[in-house]
């Protein structure tokens, strides 16, 4: 890795608070095209970048990775390494709407699940689960969450892009699941989630719970957040505010489930339905 990228990704750790998992990506894209050049990344030209771009099939992964390169090349040319910055248009990905499931799948999921009869780790699951479900949060947010950012009910946000806090309500469901948990579990974290030996539970673990009860990733959940919310008529803002989102257009994927259910309900209830 040559030092044009490590200075850049520093710039991203300290000046753009990037999330861990942005970060990760843009090193990982970046050193897998400097790699290609087999030169210092700032000696690239266009040609090198469609060339590069050109072996990759995914449209995400490739706008992901000249989205990497664009940042990179922008960041040189503001500090004068580079006597050209490249902008180069992403690729058009077709929208199609975000994988939910219905509030009776979740809770269909964890119903087994009870203080008297289960484990502290069947209760830590089904309490993230609904947690989860009932929050909106990231799965890197929720496992940052400590027993003194819940109070009265919501519970306090440290976003995992940036510094920023939000403030999000907890359903009482998923508070119930919360303390029975809490309750058996037998030992003491300052971490909600945490794992067999009290440390906070892990990204992957997290992962292996959603998927061996719901046979989906955690972020299907966030999903499924919204789209409730959406379906029953809140507002895209308020959305926006609840799943951290810094651009409404970052919210408006779930336009799309709402256009799908105003339909659904005018061939339902329409007076021109059966003719």
């Amino acid at each position: 890795m040559s030092r044009y990228i490590e200075s850049f990704l520093e710039y991203l750790l300290i000046n753009k608070a990037v999330s861990k998992n942005t970060y990760d990506a843009y090193k990982r894209d970046l050193i897998q095209f400097e790699e290609f050049l087999k030169r210092p990344i700032v000696e690239a030209d266009t040609s090198n970048i469609i060339s590069f771009l050109s072996q990759i099939d995914n449209k995400r992964s490739l706008n992901r990775k000249l989205s990497a390169i664009n940042s990179f090349f922008d960041f040189a040319y503001k500090r004068e390494i580079v006597d050209e910055k490249f902008n180069i248009k992403q690729a058009k990905i077709p929208k199609t709407l975000p994988k939910f499931l219905s509030k009776e799948e979740i809770l269909r999921s964890v119903e087994h699940i009870n203080y008297k009869d289960s484990s502290w780790f069947e209760l830590r699951d089904k309490a993230l689960i609904l947690f989860l479900y009932a929050t909106g949060l990231r799965i890197s947010e929720a496992l940052n969450v400590k027993l003194s950012d819940i109070e009265d009910g919501w519970v306090k946000v440290t976003m995992a892009k940036g510094e920023k806090q939000r403030v999000v309500p907890i359903a009482d469901v998923a508070l119930r699941a919360i303390n029975e948990y809490l309750h058996k579990r037998p030992c003491g974290s300052e971490y909600v989630f945490v794992n067999k030996n009290c440390n906070k539970l892990s990204r992957i673990s997290a992962f292996h719970i959603t998927k061996k009860y719901l046979n989906v990733s955690p972020h299907t959940l966030r999903h499924s957040f919204a789209t409730s919310l959406v379906l029953g008529g809140a507002d895209l803002r308020i959305v926006q505010e609840l799943l951290g989102h810094s651009s409404l257009n970052t919210t408006q994927i779930y336009t799309h489930i709402q256009k799908e259910n105003l339909k659904d309900s005018v061939l339902q209830y329409h007076p021109l339905k059966d003719l």
